[in-house]
């Protein structure tokens, strides 16, 4: 009987499982689907591009995983039982209902932006943290005249990289940046100072202690009382995660992220995994990892490298995850490298500049190509295609293979 895998999403972290899993367990006693929405995988930490109107390269699920032995099902998850092990998908160019049975649950549906329940953002306010949503904020760009005020409430990494981009693509806008505290009050004192350089280089309006509690259609309001003009406003406060799970019998925190433990397994259901922005998983200090493409990529290594060591009947590679910097870019020619400790708290190195920025797209660059290549070093065998209704075509091993020990990249 084979042992069918599902994994659930194919942004960063369900793609990644998806890939590591097909290279540790290249046999014919198991299955891999992958199921996503969308034809292609998105690259978002590249959304802010795409917002000011760069075009993002293509990366159609398709051709990543052509021969791979992970079958792509086209279809968007409408709900998980836990229970009777089953996914309930509907078809992505239709209403139909399917059912998919699993053995072991790679839950990588990830997250969402997050209004917060700030009246008025759902409806004025636009967001870069999905495909549609960049689009629809580029559009809005597109046909906003000179010298319109533009807010982007929120200081983390996503509203910084917004901010900068749009204030370099567009200069001919009046660019603002409401934060909660102060500007870039996690950094060090150098990523600080070359911050508010860069903001004050590129004319961005920084107000800080800001915390935005209603959105109008061509202003924002704080808490404290003060109003900043926005004919576009840009929202980056945090993230939600999908609510699938919400709905589950799984054991889940408090923000609705599925509990796992150190090989991302879920607490309560052994046979769920939970990777990315979907998970609460604990890091060094025993603080919970941060929503991120750093926490996530490990995460995914971690699940994948758990479950093929679990059919194989080996010992389970547990390796601590970690941070080392935070990338920021500051547009195309800016960036901020801020180094820190493995709990992400700042230490006093940070890179900057022109330098820095090279150092940002590197990394993007990289973390894709670890996407589209994701059985780079699997024995190369024959093949043969499976397809089914709903999927795109796929590849599965013609003969069986022992699943080698895994290990847990750094």
């Amino acid at each position: 009987m084979q042992h069918r895998i599902v994994v659930l999403g194919a942004g960063y972290t369900g793609a990644v499982a998806a890939g590591r899993l097909a290279r540790r367990l290249h046999r014919a006693d198991v299955t891999i689907t992958l199921v996503n929405p969308e034809p292609d995988f998105v690259e978002r930490v590249r959304l802010h591009q795409l917002a000011v109107g760069q075009d993002l390269k293509p990366r159609p699920l398709s051709e990543m995983f052509a021969g791979t032995g992970v079958e792509l099902k086209l279809a968007k998850v409408t709900a998980v039982d836990v229970d009777r092990r089953t996914v309930t998908v509907t078809g992505a160019n239709g209403p139909e209902r399917e059912d998919l049975a699993y053995d072991t649950l790679v839950y990588a549906l990830g997250s969402g932006w997050n209004d917060g329940g700030v009246p008025g953002a759902v409806t004025h306010a636009y967001e870069v943290s999905s495909r549609p949503g960049a689009l629809r904020l580029r559009d809005r760009l597109a046909a906003l005249g000179a010298g319109r005020p533009v807010v982007v409430v929120g200081g983390g990494l996503t509203g910084l990289e917004a901010a900068t981009e749009i204030a370099e693509a567009r200069p001919d806008l009046d660019v603002a940046l409401a934060t909660h505290g102060a500007l870039g009050d996690w950094l060090s004192e150098k990523g600080r100072a070359h911050l508010r350089k860069v903001a004050d280089q590129l004319g961005i309006t920084v107000h800080e202690y800001a915390a935005v509690d209603a959105v109008e259609a061509d202003r924002v309001t704080t808490a404290d009382g003060r109003t900043i003009p926005a004919e576009v406003t840009v929202w980056t406060t945090g993230f939600a995660v999908h609510p699938i799970a919400q709905a589950t019998a799984l054991e889940l925190a408090d923000r609705g992220q599925i509990v796992v433990d150190a090989t991302m397994r879920s607490v309560s259901h052994p046979d769920v995994y939970a990777v990315g922005d979907a998970a609460m998983a604990i890091g060094p200090n025993d603080k919970p990892l941060r929503m991120s493409c750093a926490s996530g990529v490990p995460m995914a290594w971690q699940a994948a490298d758990a479950i093929a060591a679990r059919l194989a009947g080996v010992k389970v590679p547990r390796v601590p995850i970690r941070y080392f910097q935070q990338c920021v870019s500051l547009g195309r020619t800016e960036g901020l490298i801020q180094f820190v400790t493995a709990d992400d708290q700042a230490k006093d190195g940070a890179l900057t500049g022109r330098l820095a920025a090279l150092y940002k797209e590197l990394i993007c660059k990289g973390a894709a190509w670890g996407v589209a290549h994701p059985t780079l070093g699997m024995p190369s065998r024959r093949r043969r295609v499976v397809r089914t209704p709903g999927s795109a075509a796929a590849a599965a091993p013609a003969s069986a293979a022992t699943a080698a020990a895994p290990t847990t990249a750094a």
